[in-house]
């Protein structure tokens, strides 16, 4: 009996890991390295209208799958909820600091230094 072939872990991800376009790129090979063996847990499948299928398939990058799209699209929304809810958070201790303290800034001030600061930022970018 012939001796199969034996693989390392590596040599495995590489041959999983050939772009759509047919090309093993290193950057597959270390990211289907890496997160491997991290993920254990399955987000449900969603249904959704046909026409929102081919409006997704239609902007996927070249080289993404959906796969890539829903991981990426969810890891953003939990970002986005995130930063909601630390917004919050520090919109009701500042409400209660001047609850407590009757001392705030007033609007023309916290509105002159926004602009200040997006000036700022004009300006670096266009250098």
């Amino acid at each position: 009996m012939a001796e199969r072939p034996k693989f390392d872990t590596l040599s495995i991800h590489r041959i999983a890991s050939v772009s759509p376009a047919g090309e093993l790129t290193i950057d597959n090979v270390v990211r289907s390295h890496y997160i491997c063996g991290m993920k254990t847990a399955v987000i449900p499948q969603v249904r959704v209208e046909p026409e929102l299928r081919a409006d997704l398939d239609s902007v996927l990058l070249p080289g993404e799958t959906l796969t890539d799209f829903v991981e990426a699209s969810v890891r953003n929304a939990v970002e986005f909820r995130r930063v909601q809810t630390d917004f919050a958070a520090r919109c009701d201790a500042s409400l209660a600091e001047f609850e407590r303290t009757g001392i705030s800034i007033p609007s023309d001030v916290v509105l002159s230094k926004l602009e200040a600061k997006v000036a700022a930022r004009v300006k670096q970018l266009r250098k």
